[in-house]
Formats: C-alpha cells, sequence, structure tokens
C-alpha cells in the first residue's frame, strides 16, 4: 500500500488559515482542504481531527500572527500615539495581492459562525477580545508618557479604535478606489493623533482642526 506523503505542519496550516480566510468556514469543503493542503481526507482527519478544530488551530495562528506583527509595529513607534496613528496608515500603503486588504478574518468569523458553529464564535470572540486588549495596553502607555489626560478611557478609546480598524478594512474588501482608501486611513490616523491635543481624552468632532 501506498504511504501518503509527509506533511508540514506549518505549511498547512498556513494553507488552511488563507483557505478559510478567503471562503469562510461554511463555503470551504474537505475536498478543497484536500486540494489546497495537498492532503488525502484521511490524512486531514488524522492531523487535525476534524475541520472544526482544523479551523480553530487556522484562526488561533491568524491572531497570533497579526498580535505579534502589532506588537513588532509598537516597538518600533516613536511614541504610543504615533505607533496606533502608523499602524491604521500602514493598512492603505498594502499592495493589491496582500492579503490582508481582505476583511479581517476574525471579524469575518463571527460573521460566519455567529448563528451556526457556537465553538468558533466563541473562540472568535475572545480573539477580538485580545486585540482590543492590545489596543488598550498601547493606550494606556500613551497615558502614562504623558500622550493622553490622565482620566482617558483606554478601554473605550481601543474600542473606538478597533472599529475604525474594522471599518476601513472593510472599505478595502470593498475594493474602495485606493485614494479613497488612503484618505480614510488619514483622517482615523488624524484621530488618534488628535488625542494628544484634547483633554477629555477623546477625539475631537473635527479632525482637521488638531494639528
Amino acid at each position: 500500500m501506498k504511504r501518503a506523503a509527509p506533511y508540514d505542519r506549518d505549511t498547512a496550516l498556513d494553507a488552511a488559515m488563507s483557505l478559510f480566510w478567503d471562503r469562510g468556514y461554511h463555503a470551504t469543503s474537505l475536498k478543497d482542504l484536500e486540494t489546497t493542503l495537498k492532503m488525502k481526507p484521511g490524512s486531514i482527519y488524522a492531523a487535525f481531527s476534524s475541520k472544526e478544530n482544523l479551523y480553530l488551530l487556522a484562526l488561533e495562528r491568524y491572531f497570533e500572527a497579526a498580535r505579534a506583527r502589532f506588537r513588532e509595529q509598537m516597538a518600533k513607534a516613536s511614541s504610543p500615539l504615533e505607533g496606533l496613528a502608523e499602524h491604521i496608515r500602514a493598512y492603505a500603503r498594502l499592495s493589491p495581492d496582500d492579503a490582508a486588504r481582505q476583511a479581517c478574518m476574525l471579524t469575518r468569523s463571527l460573521v460566519d459562525s455567529c448563528a451556526t458553529e457556537p465553538v468558533i464564535a466563541e473562540r472568535t470572540r475572545a480573539y477580538l477580545a485580545g486585540m482590543r486588549q492590545e489596543f488598550a495596553a498601547v493606550f494606556a502607555r500613551a497615558r502614562t508618557a504623558g500622550e493622553l489626560h490622565p482620566d482617558a478611557d483606554v478601554d473605550r478609546l481601543a474600542r473606538r479604535f478597533q472599529a475604525n480598524i474594522a471599518a476601513l478594512r472593510f472599505e478595502m474588501h470593498l475594493g474602495t478606489n485606493q485614494a479613497d482608501v488612503a484618505a480614510l486611513a488619514d483622517d482615523m490616523a488624524r484621530e488618534v493623533r488628535c488625542l494628544r491635543a484634547n483633554p477629555a481624552g477623546m477625539p475631537k468632532q473635527d479632525g482637521h482642526a488638531c494639528p
């Protein structure tokens, strides 16, 4: 009997993550996974137990990679608020073929699975909360550094920041004109920078009035 070819787990998970991110959980068939991972159904189940478990592993991989990239960006920033502003603007500079131009895999997963896959939905909410905590931690560093008012609500700011990123990536996923995406990203980045000038600790309504 011909033995199944050995597989590289990291390579297989990367391939599964890309496929699930592109098609979603329900629209991805076993045949799709077999073709993309270059593995037979039996080998897929032997390695990953089930389609759901494979999806959860791919989702974890996506979250861990996103968090690592964000932390790396913040470590290089000249200040916490500047790092957050640049994080938003960087999306508008992504090349047309960059997968990150799609809507966030976590957001898409929640929409796709909320009513039908409770385990996936719960895990997705946890990862979204995890990213929001990352944003809140940077806002907290900005507050400690004096960039924000001492009474600034970092959790509220983090929620708004996450919502802005989701909206920006949705526009990119829609295929919005690159110039319009860049302008929107600039507006959002300016809103973050405006926090320095606002003693209330929240963005001003007229972002263009800020430095």
